[in-house]
């Protein structure tokens, strides 16, 4: 089991290794795609062998029938008819026909009664592509393990016994047919055929040029296609991969950039012409470039107003405890040890605020949202709020515009947070018996949740800054360092982060107060 289990371990390795080098360019693959499909087309040139093949064997029956014919047509003829018969034939058919006797010498030789129709070729005569062409024959010969062909040679003895074919058609009986290369190697095809039945051999040779102009001048159509094809797939290669490859290298070096931190003000670029994926990739590179950038600015100015908001505390602890070692007067003492307790809680208290903003936008990143009735979770806060001495004498109106539902996606424990907060916010700010009315509203694409309150209000030059962090504008009785100035920060991050917003807004005409509105989107529904 243990074996058959290293054996479907390395299959999987080898079908998941990489088809080309992982180190390769983007340019190389481009290039090396579109040759591999050339590279297969050109496999046609194979292909051409079989062509070839096939007119090879169509000449070596027609051979075989023209000897046999020929015989017959012999056999039958007067002596003195014989001479002008194989002229006609051999001049009519570009054949070379000879005659001989059972003894193996020559009889006949059209060549010698007329002249011949059809002369060898000599390379040594012909222009040097054409000596080229024969080096690829032999080169595709060698390539496809073709059986070697004897070379064909005149020799100055004229009886049978240059010719295998006459002996091997003497012995059987039956007609034979040979292949040589002539010495510009092109095919010369010899059948041997029997006249009579007393040994007498009709030889038939004829040189068919025409199969291996024929296969060449395919063969050169074919390599000029190809050439040309290989030509345009490397410019168009070459142009896609600029098209490509320029800009993922100029996107690499402004990442690069970036991600040094030497210079803060390199633009990444957004290729906004493109709209294409690489565009769609420069905008998002450039996107969260931006991004990373605010959160970087975020954090600085983060860990900035977390040192001061710390210090301001830890230098009034500090200053009580060091005078608590100085005092007698017990009342003295109680009353640095009670600036040291709340200071203590104050530094506790934002401790807490701040480890809870700094991990909201992880948390959320991470959290699984899921459907929240925003108006049980009004009704929820509300009546959890009822109870608190702080609220004592203040009245908390809840008022639905509209059928609803109210139903947004969320993570409920958050949103619960930013309607405490808003609550806190409104009751901090609240005259004595006042009131604090919330509003939902569902629309087609949101719903919306208001509280206002009966305060003094937020200025308008303050509107922008009381979401920033540690900004706060607390009433003036109101102990300090009760509240960390997160609050309001904290509930803009959350509500950001569910794809909502929460601004402040002028109160209705003849009214006073704040006016908070967080505006969620609904969930999208399937259609049925």
């Amino acid at each position: 089991m243990a074996e058959a289990a290293r054996s479907a371990g390395k299959r999987r390795r080898r079908f998941e290794r990489p088809i080309f080098n992982p180190r390769a360019s983007l340019t190389l693959r481009i290039l090396a795609v579109n040759i591999i499909a050339l590279a297969i087309l050109a496999g046609s040139f194979f292909y051409l062998d079989n062509y070839r093949r096939q007119l090879l064997e169509e000449r070596f029956a027609l051979a075989r029938s023209e000897a046999q014919i020929v015989a017959e047509a012999l056999l039958g003829v007067r002596a003195d008819r014989m001479d002008r018969l194989i002229v006609q034939i051999g001049k009519e058919q570009d054949l070379r026909l000879r005659l001989y006797r059972p003894d193996g010498s020559l009889a006949k030789d059209s060549f010698r009664l007329a002249p011949p129709p059809f002369q060898l070729v000599d390379p040594n005569t012909e222009p040097w592509y054409m000596d080229a062409a024969r080096k690829i024959d032999e080169a595709m010969d060698f390539v496809l393990g073709a059986d070697p062909v004897p070379s064909y040679v005149e020799s100055d003895r004229a009886n049978a016994a240059n010719w295998p074919e006459l002996a091997l058609g003497q012995k059987e009986g039956q007609t034979q047919v040979f292949l040589r290369y002539a010495p510009d190697r092109t095919p010369v095809i010899t059948a041997a055929a029997p006249v009579g039945h007393d040994g007498t051999m009709l030889l038939t040779t004829r040189n068919a040029r025409d199969i291996t102009l024929s296969v060449r001048d395919a063969r050169q159509t074919l390599a000029i296609i190809v050439a040309a094809a290989v030509l345009i797939s490397v410019q168009l290669s070459l142009y896609l991969a600029r098209t490509i490859v320029q800009p993922l290298r100029t996107l690499v070096r402004a990442a690069v950039r970036v991600r040094l931190g030497r210079d803060r003000a390199v633009v990444v670029p957004r290729l906004p012409e493109r709209r294409d994926e690489i565009g769609m990739l420069a905008r998002a590179i450039s996107d969260m470039t931006a991004a990373l950038r605010h959160r970087i600015d975020g954090v600085e100015s983060f860990a900035a107003d977390v040192a001061h908001e710390i210090k301001n505390p830890l230098a009034s602890l500090r200053s009580a405890l060091e005078s608590l070692g100085k005092v007698d007067e017990p009342d003295l003492r109680n009353q640095l040890t009670d600036i040291a307790v709340h200071d203590v809680q104050r530094i506790d208290r934002l401790i807490s605020e701040i480890a809870d903003a700094s991990r909201i936008d992880a948390e959320l990143s991470r959290a699984t949202f899921e459907p929240v009735d925003l108006a049980a979770l009004v009704a929820s806060a509300v009546g959890a709020r009822e109870h608190r001495p702080d609220s004592a004498g203040l009245a908390i109106k809840v008022a639905r515009k509209g059928r609803g539902p109210f139903v947004v996606m969320g993570v409920p424990a958050r949103l619960e947070r930013v309607i405490e907060n808003l609550l806190d916010n409104a009751v901090s700010f609240s005259p004595p018996e006042g009131e604090i009315a919330i509003a939902l509203r569902a629309q087609d694409e949101v719903v919306e949740v208001e509280i206002r309150d009966q305060g003094p209000g937020i200025p308008e030059s303050e509107r922008d800054k009381v979401f920033e962090r540690f900004h706060s504008v607390r009433p003036e009785a109101e102990s300090f360092g009760d509240h960390s100035g997160l609050g309001l920060a904290i509930a803009r991050t959350i509500v950001e982060a569910h794809d909502g917003t929460l601004t402040l807004r002028d109160p209705p005409k003849g009214a006073h107060g704040a006016r908070f509105v967080i505006t969620l989107p609904v969930p999208e529904t399937e259609d049925a």
